[in-house]
């Protein structure tokens, strides 16, 4: 039955299909990996499918944060990495994500922002979330072109003083690189710089595009334009987890 539901079914009744008969699949939990290049926006549909579905927003930089003040045995793992500038290992990485959704909080399911960005990472992932009886339900893509990315980042602007943060034209300010509450003057950071942003956007590409066929192989995969503006994405995101 479930084979002749994948060959009969595009992708997206496949996702719904899931998400109604969660029992069938393996667990009633909706829990999703969002993908998407740096200034995609993902992060923001992230939040947003947290607050609608009532689960967590986890992200790794809040996992490493809350382990590493807390004391944690993995905290402190971590932290001997982190203090010598080094990657944290994926194995220890993989551990804090697993220690994190075993949590009361994630019982019907998680949304994770930021990990796995490999496929050491995802396959440890599976493995680690299959010795619990688990797996990923969804993966959700949020697709931008390049040169969408670098004309939205290279449009912010940040003042010097307060830091505040605009856009020249998404937000822009009542005066001219002039900032609206301290009157600081703006500027655009380096992270923001058009080569600097089609770096990042190169390594991701590189680092992302085995991710996305390895969730296509897994028919989880969701992809979603993220072009159009923020609620339009949210309400293509929904329409595939249901409402």
């Amino acid at each position: 039955f479930r084979s002749s539901l994948n060959f009969s079914l595009g992708r997206i009744e496949v996702q719904r299909v899931k998400m109604l008969y969660g029992y069938f699949y393996g667990g009633k939990h909706m829990k999703i990996i969002m993908l998407g290049a740096p200034g995609a926006g993902k992060g923001t549909q992230a939040k947003k499918i947290a607050e609608k579905y009532s689960i967590p927003h986890i992200s790794t930089g809040d996992i490493f944060r809350a382990n590493i003040k807390n004391g944690t045995e993995l905290g402190k793992k971590a932290k001997t990495y982190m203090d010598q500038g080094l990657l944290v290992p994926d194995e220890l990485v993989v551990d804090l994500v697993v220690d994190r959704v075993k949590q009361d909080d994630c019982s019907n399911g998680y949304v994770l922002d930021g990990f796995p960005r490999t496929i050491p990472q995802a396959e440890a992932l599976d493995k680690a979330l299959a010795a619990m009886g688990e797996a990923m339900d969804y993966a959700i893509n949020v697709e931008v072109p390049d040169e969408n990315i670098v004309r939205r980042m290279s449009g912010r602007r940040a003042c010097v003083d307060c830091g505040a943060t605009y856009h020249i034209v998404y937000a822009p300010t009542k005066e001219e690189n002039i900032c609206d509450n301290c009157h600081g003057e703006l500027i655009l950071r380096e992270d923001d710089k058009p080569e600097t942003v089609q770096k990042r956007l190169n390594v991701y590409h590189e680092q992302t595009q085995p991710l996305i066929d390895y969730y296509t192989e897994k028919n989880i995969l969701v992809e979603v334009d993220g072009t159009v503006d923020i609620d339009e994405v949210f309400a293509a995101i929904v329409n595939v987890l249901g409402a």
